[in-house]
């Protein structure tokens, strides 16, 4: 067989039953003969998306491969790729590049380089004996330790060139995991028990580690209430009493107070990177740091205390040394979950104002909130794009299910939640899949609707219509928007999805937002994807901010 052949039987074992590619990648055919289905895009970026979600509700067990032509395919799918590495998600990519005869020939683009700074490995298959051997690397490194994409270049000889050995050496790569010091757990340990205020900050390591049970039962032990990171948004369920909320570029009331008045931040499964889409840990704190990452602890925040391993041993190893050193930590104290309950209702009594409005044009709060009230958040996914449904969406939609919600961010490119939800909905075909983007987002990537119409992806997209740039306040570019109106936007984008062949309607009225949702979550049931124009007001309110 030959190399692509090769590379396509490699898949199938791994179970892979997609690709998502572009025509003139030699995987397709490869992948088709061995029942391998191509998802054709009408841009790589968007296809990069989809296997990354895909990925992220897969929770990395199944992972999402994307194939890119030559030159311009490889060019065009950078920015998929610079979202899923800073996001942490593990994806495949496998883009083609022109023979090793032509490496070092300007302006020979390879791929294998230019995508080193934004992968977790990038390689090239400079022989086609190499193929298991190199396949077999990749995948461990996807499944194993910090998640993260990694890119392996098919050259065009070794796509042609024979592979004479049996692929009957291959075999499907199991990860491994590994648990804490115990000398650092005991340290933690008690540091735990002796924190007057500890607060714990679990990150999108919770969810791949799937440790949800036991973040719930260590809260509860220490009675230590629990924000998530953005990315870590649904690594607890928010109508817990202990939960604080996901901070982010925005957040809510209950982060802000907690962080403050902490005494000891525990992160879990989480990098701890300063950044614009999180909350800001105050200096003044005690920092207990857990994560699978050496190259994250000591980075941005010197760790008081430090334990390197899988979130899920580690919440269990620490579970087991609070119980035996405080065998009765916290029983009956209701104190702060009091405290909590305090601060949200009386920061929830502020908004709602906002999010029961009943202004025309509709306010985006109203839409938010009664999109959270009117579907079955358990059997639901949910997504936001970048900008203002982002910062609106991130602190007032109460997610109760892991990956419930899928919340990105550090790079936030707009148009990534339309590709994302595309391959939540492939991951969980029985779940509600809807993503909440603007205008300006679906401006980026809204023709890759009609992939969801032809490739039979029944996604339910709310479009939030401000005609504008709503992100920006009227502070800034008063002159240029004067003059110039850059920060304006016009469209239909009803008419565009009808066109496409998908099922759309306009809504105008607050009274007309939860029948439209009923209608539109009956089409998407029936198989059809739908989209929702909502047309908003441009909101300027945001919720409290950590910086």
């Amino acid at each position: 067989m030959n190399g692509v052949s090769a590379i396509a039987e490699i898949l199938k074992m791994e179970k892979v039953d997609f690709i998502g590619c572009i025509p003139s990648s030699p995987l397709i055919e490869a992948c088709a003969k061995v029942g391998i289905r191509p998802i054709i895009f009408r841009q790589e970026r968007v296809g990069v998306n989809l296997v990354d979600g895909y990925s992220r509700v897969s929770n990395g067990k199944r992972i999402g491969v994307f194939a890119m032509q030559a030159q311009a395919g490889a060019e065009n799918a950078f920015p998929g790729i610079a979202q899923a590495y800073d996001d942490s998600v593990p994806i495949l990519a496998l883009p083609a590049a022109d023979s090793r005869a032509r490496s070092g020939v300007t302006p020979t683009f390879s791929p294998a380089v230019s995508y080193r700074e934004i992968t977790k490995w990038s390689a090239q298959i400079n022989l086609v004996e190499r193929i298991p051997e190199l396949m077999r690397r990749a995948f461990y490194l996807m499944r194993t330790g910090h998640p993260g994409p990694v890119l392996l270049e098919i050259p065009s000889d070794i796509a042609s060139a024979e592979l004479e050995d049996s692929l009957n050496i291959y075999r499907p790569v199991e990860p491994n995991r590994a648990a804490g010091d115990p000398r650092d757990v005991e340290k933690v340990a008690e540091a735990l028990i002796h924190a007057s205020r500890p607060v714990i900050q679990a990150g999108q390591g919770v969810l791949y580690a799937e440790a949800t049970d036991e973040l719930k039962e260590l809260s509860e032990i220490l009675s230590a209430p629990v924000m998530t990171t953005l990315a870590g948004k649904s690594a607890f369920p928010e109508n817990h009493p202990l939960s604080l909320g996901a901070g982010g570029h925005t957040t809510t009331r209950a982060v802000v107070h907690f962080l403050r008045e902490a005494d000891l931040i525990f992160g879990i499964g989480s990098s701890m990177t300063l950044t614009s889409f999180g909350a800001r840990i105050p200096s003044d704190k005690t920092i207990v740091h857990s994560t699978n990452d050496e190259r994250d602890i000591n980075k941005d925040h010197t760790a008081d205390y430090a334990i390197l391993g899988d979130s899920k041993l580690v919440l269990q190893q620490l579970i087991e040394a609070v119980k035996q050193r405080s065998p009765k930590a916290n029983k009956g104290d209701n104190s702060v979950k009091e405290e909590i309950s305090s601060i949200k209702g009386t920061w929830l009594k502020e908004w709602m104002p906002l999010l029961t409005s009943d202004e025309i044009p509709i306010n985006p709060y109203r839409v938010i909130w009664d999109l959270m009230n009117n579907i079955d958040r358990t059997k639901s996914i949910v997504t936001h794009d970048s900008g203002s449904p982002r910062d609106e969406m991130t602190p007032f939609y109460e997610t109760v299910t892991p990956r419930g919600f899928l919340g990105w961010g550090k790079s936030t490119q707009l148009g990534h939640s339309l590709g994302l939800i595309m391959g939540a909905k492939m991951a969980e075909p029985s779940k509600l899949a809807i993503n909440v983007m603007g205008d300006a987002a679906f401006g980026m990537v809204g023709l890759d609707f009609e992939t969801c119409v032809r490739e039979n992806i029944p996604i339910l997209t709310i479009l939030l219509n401000n005609s504008g740039m709503g992100i920006y306040g009227p502070e800034q570019f008063p002159i240029a928007q004067e003059r110039y109106g850059v920060k304006d936007l016009t469209g239909n984008y009803a008419e565009i999805v009808k066109a496409m062949g998908g099922y759309s309607e306009r809504i105008e009225k607050p009274n007309e937002i939860i029948p439209g949702l009923k209608r539109a979550e009956r089409i998407v049931s029936d198989g059809q994807p739908a989209l929702l124009e909502i047309i908003t007001k441009r909101e300027y309110a945001f919720s409290d901010r950590l910086r």
